[in-house]
């Protein structure tokens, strides 16, 4: 008879938590950007930078949890992983850089762009670890069975 070592779930008030502070910094970053003082292609730039970002930092979390104890991906996708993430985080700021903009719009621009950075890494764990808490669970009620 096998024994299911015991795994500990989320709470709900953490949940909640992670996808609160995820919704807080894309409206915050949203509304940073609807507002921009500039140009259209600016905002553009940026949002698409924004976006890039978000999407790099979900594969870099799941490569990350993936690879956990030992490699199970080639080296040419870490590769690919990785540089995409810096590639997105690089322009994202150089593009921040770069804005004829006041000084004040770029401080609120970044922080609201790294706050949603760590709420993706954030959210992507805790997401992950209920994917995992379903499975253990779904293993242990087979496994009772």
């Amino acid at each position: 008879m096998q024994a299911f070592p015991k795994m500990r779930r989320d709470t709900r008030a953490w949940t909640f938590q992670v996808w609160a502070s995820f919704g807080v910094a894309g409206l915050l970053a949203a509304s940073g950007l609807i507002q921009l003082p500039g140009q259209d292609i600016d905002r553009a730039f940026m949002l698409m930078g924004y976006v890039f970002c978000i999407s790099t930092a979900f594969a870099v979390a799941k490569y990350v949890r993936d690879n956990e104890g030992q490699d199970k991906d080639t080296p040419l996708w870490g590769l690919v992983v990785w540089s995409g993430f810096a590639l997105a985080m690089a322009l994202t700021g150089w593009g921040l850089w770069r804005m004829d903009i006041n000084p004040t719009w770029k401080a609120y621009l970044m922080v609201c762009w790294l706050f949603l950075i760590s709420t993706v890494f954030t959210l992507a764990k805790t997401l992950r670890d209920a994917h995992e808490y379903a499975q253990y669970e779904r293993a242990v009620r087979t496994h009772a069975d």
